[in-house]
């Protein structure tokens, strides 16, 4: 199907404009070479990393770097490199379809993988002169060489751009001398080039440089770090004492370090988010085979209703997570081949592309990380006493999952983010915000209909609850921008209660419109467990926006405004028939356990 511009949302705009189902990009609408990429990075995952997932929890650094070899020699690190620098070559959503199954055995190799060929290799293809991309990215690309992203300071983390790292130009202006420590630095141990951010006198932004790792130069690392989880992930501190780099291997313009850092960090969130979904399936398939076979009161635990209720869960919320993710890198693509289409160069199509969808990557990072780290949680708990041994896969997996809300940016910058870039856009007039906002102030001064809806059409009246949600949504954050204008973002505490309504809306929105129309294709007796499942997740987020939005609204408003607002809470939150919770865990559970795993991949 050919990208129409018209056809587009543009970033931020589902939470204003309806998305029709058949508008959306789902995992059941990958062609056949997308299905056998998947298989072919499953097979390898299988033979090289899960059968040997014990090796990365001693800690066996050699292993991961074998292993990361191997991935480029079949190809896997060059999926998203275009073809002129020895890649594939291939979109979007391919690279996020080998991100996402490449990255389900162990946090250890998808930690290394993520920081090459994202944070590592992409600032080169997407900020180099040709110069540079002709030298480093083949060598990137096919595993030769590894790469990684200095970024992170002692006294920078969140705040990256107050590094302290220095980068003092020669008296013949042939290089510059780059002096600083970095630390929690991925790939560290075995890569052959860092991209290095660092400050050039006194720049209000900081600078990208590519420097090669030769010990003899001034490069030092520090002893490997001892952490929770991703232990096979050579972690370590760099230090750097008058390291010298050629003015030429400047990556981008001075005092664009800063945006190179943001714009990669972008790309890497919707990535982390794809890497914890293989991630979840593998938690769910190794739960429910041990729920099966485990016998306590003379039948299997999976018969147990409080076992249900958990695998429900589970697998609801994977399956969430491939709805919105897919949708978004769909997105994501289109928007990159309309700017190709209008002359752009492959670079800026794929900055501006990414940069469009900012909000949903920042959603996408929080929701799917935090969904990774409660499966594993429940896994660990189907599993019992033998969960906590690490003779079991499930301790090591839980240890894992707990880095992804932190790394990529924290969750509680990607919530601020959210909210934040949304009112950016609104104010820049890319989304309009302020319209509908009003509107649903003057609904709620009117008298609320009595008509009885007609709900006969499967989701008719799910639907009819999210346009509603998203007027949750509208009403506070419309009046909390009213009442604290640009102050807003000194509120976090509101904040962070409206990111959560909008993450749920999205996710929520993108589970029923994903399972809406494989209904319409597919008949709806074959999505039967897919519809329980968008029916409970849709269930959950509402419960969810009710909790956030009355936070929100008592945190900030009072008298007859707080009132107004909680009545409106009540209507725009309302079934008119309220899902039996119950039975549909009990019918997606039954499913799950019937196939002895997840398959709604």
């Amino acid at each position: 199907m050919e990208a129409k511009e018209k056809d587009i949302l543009r970033g931020g705009q589902f939470l204003v404009k309806e998305t029709k189902c058949e508008d959306i990009f789902t995992l059941e609408d990958l062609s056949e070479e997308q299905k056998m990429m998947r298989d072919s990075t499953k097979e390898f995952v299988d033979r090289e990393l899960w059968a040997h997932w014990e090796r990365f929890e001693k800690k066996d650094y050699a292993y991961t770097e074998e292993c990361m070899r191997k991935a480029g020699e079949l190809g896997l690190l060059s999926v998203a490199v275009p073809e002129a620098y020895g890649g594939m070559g291939m979109g979007f959503v391919s690279t996020m379809l080998v991100c996402d199954y490449i990255s389900g055995a162990t946090g250890s190799f998808s930690t290394a993988f993520g920081a090459h060929t994202g944070i590592g290799t992409m600032p080169i293809t997407l900020y180099g002169t040709e110069e540079q991309k002709q030298k480093y990215v083949p060598k990137l690309a096919s595993g030769e060489w590894f790469g990684a992203y200095c970024l992170t300071e002692p006294g920078a983390g969140s705040d990256a751009n107050s590094g302290k790292t220095k980068a003092v130009l020669s008296d013949d202006g042939k290089y510059y001398s780059i002096s600083g420590q970095k630390m929690w630095i991925s790939n560290a141990g075995f890569c052959n080039m860092f991209i290095v951010f660092a400050r050039i006198e006194d720049d209000k932004n900081i600078t990208g440089f590519i420097v090669e790792n030769d010990p003899e130069n001034g490069i030092s690392l520090g002893d490997e770090e001892k952490k929770l989880g991703i232990h096979s992930s050579s972690t370590r501190q760099v230090f750097f004492s008058d390291t010298k780099v050629p003015v030429e291997n400047m990556l981008s313009e001075r005092g664009n370090g800063f945006k190179i850092a943001m714009n990669a960090l972008n790309i890497g969130r919707i990535k982390l988010a794809a890497a914890c979904l293989e991630a979840q399936r593998r938690v769910i398939n190794e739960a429910v085979k041990y729920a099966n076979e485990r016998i306590q009161f003379k039948t299997p635990i999976m018969n147990f209703g409080a076992i249900k209720a958990k695998v429900a869960n589970m697998a609801t919320n994977a399956y969430a997570g491939d709805s919105a993710c897919y949708r978004a890198a769909k997105n994501i693509e289109d928007r990159i081949a309309i700017r190709e289409a209008a002359g752009n160069s492959h670079q800026e199509a794929e900055l501006k592309g990414v940069e469009e969808y900012a909000i949903e990557c920042s959603i996408l990072k929080v929701a799917v990380s935090e969904d990774v780290q409660h499966t594993t949680d429940e896994g660990l708990q189907i599993f019992g006493g033998m969960g906590f041994s690490a003779e079991a896969p499930m301790e090591k997996a839980w240890r894992d999952a707990r880095i992804a809300r932190i790394y990529e940016g924290t969750n509680e910058i990607n919530r601020m983010l959210s909210v934040g870039m949304l009112i950016k856009k609104a104010m820049k007039g890319h989304v309009d915000l302020l319209g509908p906002a009003t509107a649903v102030g003057e609904e709620l001064m009117g008298i609320p209909s009595f008509d009885a809806p007609d709900f006969s059409q499967l989701f008719a009246e799910e639907k009819d609850l999210i346009a509603r949600l998203k007027k949750v949504l509208l009403m506070v954050a419309g009046s909390a921008v009213q009442k604290f204008g640009p102050e807003l973002e000194k509120h976090q505490q509101l904040m962070l209660a409206a990111a959560d309504i909008l993450i749920e809306i999205y996710m929520a929105e993108s589970t029923i419109l994903r399972t809406e129309k494989n209904a319409k294709r597919f008949g709806e007796e074959a999505q039967a467990t897919q519809i329980a499942m968008a029916k409970l997740y849709l269930y959950n987020a509402t419960e969810t926006i009710i909790q956030k939005g009355k936070e929100g609204i008592v945190s900030f408003a009072e008298g007859d405004e707080q009132r107004m607002m909680l009545m409106g809470l009540k209507r725009f939150t309302k079934y008119t028939n309220n899902p039996n919770v119950a039975a549909l865990r009990t019918q997606i559970a039954d499913k799950v356990a019937a196939d002895n795993g997840y398959t709604f991949d």
